[in-house]
């Protein structure tokens, strides 16, 4: 099932279908992206900055939500968001994307708190520079360059290389774990 996570009218008939036709919902990773490199605060219009906030932020809530409403009820779940490197760095081509990205993770800090009482784990992941269909563009220009050169590993990260962290996250052994952003980056946020 395809879901638009920027229809907010859709998202809980979307939900309620996921659980009545796979069942309970005890992991739920919000995974939906969207980025264009604007050239920074002074050429990025406001359609593209409610586009990504609403995708990258807005979505990211109103998704937990529904999530943790019958996470409660069961008394345990895993929600993992996914940030970026641009929770922590700011950008001068992407404003929204890194405004958006660094909300979640202090959206993931504030459920962590709210929803530890009730056994859910809520956690992020903050990837470095992933090969991906939306990261295609960064790689033809010079930025790529600097990527690597800052990068410790010397090369892009692969999606597959996200797995390992996603499936802790949502494996009983983290059960203490709560609040936290694990990054995979390659090094590139230690220099």
């Amino acid at each position: 099932m395809n879901v638009d996570v920027t229809d907010r009218d859709g998202l809980e008939p979307a939900f309620e279908r996921v659980e009545r036709e796979l069942g309970e919902v005890d992991i739920l990773v919000n995974n939906a992206g969207h980025a264009n490199l604007s050239g920074g605060v002074l050429l990025e219009n406001a359609a593209n900055w409610d586009r990504v906030i609403e995708t990258q932020l807005n979505a990211v809530f109103l998704l937990s939500k529904l999530a943790a409403a019958t996470m409660v009820k069961r008394r345990r779940g895993k929600i993992i968001n996914i940030g970026s490197m641009y929770s922590f760095f700011g950008s001068g081509l992407i404003p929204s994307y890194s405004a958006a990205k660094g909300a979640v993770i202090q959206l993931t800090k504030s459920m962590a708190i709210e929803l530890a009482p009730h056994n859910i784990q809520v956690n992020a992941i903050a990837p470095g520079w992933i090969e991906t269909d939306m990261t295609a563009p960064v790689r033809a220009i010079p930025m790529n360059d600097e990527i690597l050169a800052r990068t410790p590993a010397g090369r892009w990260g692969q999606p597959e290389e996200i797995a390992g962290t996603a499936m802790y996250l949502a494996s009983h052994a983290s059960d203490f774990v709560t609040g936290a952003t694990s990054r995979v980056d390659g090094g590139y946020s230690i220099r």
